[in-house]
């Protein structure tokens, strides 16, 4: 049944597409339902569901074929039978597949090589689906989420104890309760911030993008939100028990990283700020390579935190008990490789020191004298790729007031405003008109989405993950302090535009959706695939793919596919098969056009007793 008119286009419908469109949104409503139960009983739960489905009984009769699907043989041909994906055993709940424990202590630990990523060869990966632990529930919706996190969604409790008197995280019976203190801020992360906004202009939109290394729990990052800026947090998958799992659990986001012997993922001057608090990270060792890397992808005008060892160490080497020799040594070789950067002191008080990168090459001729340049030829090229002991060059300006690469407007107008590196021809094959049409068509697209799932405007998705995220304009679209895009450039896509996704005041990382992504299993609420599938056509397996966007999306998570019709169909075939429900609708400008959306919704279901799924 091919079903003509486009969903977007009331004058179009006929009757059938109208039923569409209201399963759908009855689709998306049960899930509401459940989600906004909270700490509801399951079984009481599930009954209010089942009732409601009873009212939307139209989901299940409904089938829908796109125009493009008999050509192909791949849309609901009920003699292809559905391969039912089974669960992992309950020992993979916090499975993450490329910074697994065992595998890691095979690797070498010199410069945390062995908490770097190493994925698992093809032989040994898993081809099943990652349950969920018992009692899971859906998190508490944002801000509750960033001090309340249910205990049974991770169970970890490591870290209560081993930094109680920091005030890093409380277990309370069926809760953990997160104070938004951290070692170097046991007061709390607001008197902290307030004092470095004393020094960085946070709060008026001139800062909006942050690195946190060596995060912790990210409380930092979690309430730098007040000051309508977004952080970037990692930290590795260590000792510290479950660390970036509590903060992606908060709403707040996270990746699991390292600074070890490969660059960081993300572009040369991408973060307004960088921030280490106590962050146990080598400053001076290799040269001062880290410090080397820092400076790479903060801007030019950007601003280094350090709080903690060694600063201020004449007064604290006995608290840290560590030899104060040691630390002075310490804190001589920072500010020499500082100076070497040609970054300027901005401000020592306490243990807290901040310097600002220039903002132009005018007032580095000494550094650049001193120091090896890195080669800019291929300096955007850093997945997997070893950190190099040498100083990423300035872009050329033509005066000393002129801010190297180009000045940003404050957030929110920089959001929409032209990138620089777009203004400026660098980014080859984007224009500034191309730029305006890619913004006004995501804004045309996601007002399409939110015809169909209408939780879209809810506070429902806090954490959204864009798998193929172009110029972030579904993104900036969606802007709104409810929820955080995490944007993906593909390393294999045609153009690297990830550097203008941080021009816009939205954060992103490189990846290879041929591997697993750096985060826990349940990490984000909603993903959207935007013509992943035909990127990644005959590079690796579609079902890996799939099977890893369903670790790493949470029980009853959201999905907007966007791709060619013939691939959708192969998608939603294989999706059946992983407790997915899913409905495909034309695309908004009509059914002639040969690309399509499919919805999807994940299934809630937790690992069960004897290695079983429970389905609800």
């Amino acid at each position: 049944m091919a079903i003509k008119g486009n969903p977007g286009d009331n004058r179009s419908r006929g009757p059938a597409s109208i039923f569409i469109v209201a399963g759908l949104c009855c689709f998306f409503y049960l899930i509401g339902v459940w989600q906004r139960g909270g700490f509801a009983k399951g079984d009481s739960k599930a009954l209010q569901i089942t009732k409601r489905a009873e009212d939307c009984s139209i989901l299940s009769n409904l089938e829908y074929e796109t125009h493009h699907g008999d050509q192909h043989g791949l849309v609901d041909d009920p003699k292809l039978k559905i391969k039912q994906f089974e669960p992992c055993g309950e020992q993979y709940v916090d499975y993450t597949p490329c910074h697994d424990q065992m595998r890691a202590m095979t690797f070498p630990r010199e410069n945390m090589n062995y908490r770097e990523r190493h994925c698992p060869p093809e032989e040994e990966k898993l081809h099943c689906l990652i349950p969920a632990p018992k009692g899971y529930i859906t998190p508490f919706p944002w801000p509750k989420s960033r001090d309340y996190v249910p205990y049974a969604n991770a169970p970890h409790k490591s870290l209560t104890v081993e930094k109680a008197v920091q005030n890093w995280v409380q277990h309370e019976g069926d809760l953990l309760r997160f104070p938004g203190g951290g070692t170097q801020f046991p007061h709390g992360a607001d008197a902290y911030i307030d004092q470095l906004a004393s020094v960085i202009p946070m709060g008026n939109g001139t800062v909006r993008t942050a690195l946190d290394t060596g995060c912790g729990v990210a409380s930092w990052g979690a309430y730098l939100f007040k000051k309508n800026v977004i952080a970037m947090s990692f930290a590795p998958r260590d000792s510290h028990e479950a660390q970036v799992q509590f903060a992606l659990e908060r709403g707040v986001p996270a990746v699991i990283g390292v600074l070890g012997t490969i660059k960081l993922p993300f572009p040369s001057r991408a973060f307004d700020m960088a921030h280490c608090s106590r962050c146990l990270i080598p400053w001076t060792a290799n040269r001062g390579l880290y410090m080397m890397e820092v400076d790479r992808v903060l801007r030019p005008g950007g601003y280094w935190i350090l709080s903690g060892p060694p600063i201020n160490w004449q007064t604290s080497y006995k608290a840290w008990q560590l030899p104060k020799e040691e630390l002075e040594e310490e804190q001589r070789m920072i500010e020499e490789i500082a100076k070497l950067l040609c970054w300027e002191k901005k401000y020592e008080k306490g243990e807290i020191a901040i310097w600002r990168k220039r903002v132009n090459s005018e007032y580095c001729s000494e550094r650049d004298a001193r120091v090896t340049l890195c080669d800019l030829s291929n300096s955007e090229n850093v997945w997997y790729k070893k950190m190099e002991a040498c100083v990423t060059p300035y872009p050329e300006t033509i005066n000393s007031e002129q801010v190297s690469g180009g000045e940003l407007k404050p957030f929110p107008e920089r959001l929409n405003a032209i990138p620089p590196r777009i203004a400026s021809g660098s980014l080859t094959g984007v224009s500034v008109e191309s730029f305006q049409e890619d913004n006004k068509s995501w804004k045309k697209h996601v007002k399409a989405y939110k015809r169909v799932n209408k939780l879209l405007d809810t506070r429902r998705y806090r954490s959204i993950l864009d798998m193929n995220a172009g110029l972030g304009s579904f993104a900036a679209a969606l802007e709104s302090s409810k929820l955080w895009v995490m944007n993906v450039v593909p390393t294999i896509a045609e153009r690297d535009t990830l550097a203008v996704i941080y021009d816009r005041g939205l954060i992103g990382i490189y990846h290879d959706w041929c591997e697993a992504f750096s985060t826990y299993p349940r990490t984000y609420d909603f993903i959207h695939a935007n013509g992943i599938f035909s990127l990644y056509k005959d590079k690796c397996n579609t079902e890996d793919i799939l099977l890893e966007m369903d670790r790493i999306l949470r029980p009853e998570g959201a999905v907007i596919f966007r791709d060619d019709a013939d691939i959708l169909g192969q998608v939603k075939r294989i999706v059946s098969g992983m407790r997915w429900k899913t409905k495909m609708v034309d695309h908004e400008d009509g059914p002639l056009i040969s690309k399509k959306v499919l919805f999807a919704v994940k299934r809630y279901w937790v690992v069960g007793d004897n290695n079983s799924t429970i389905l609800r």
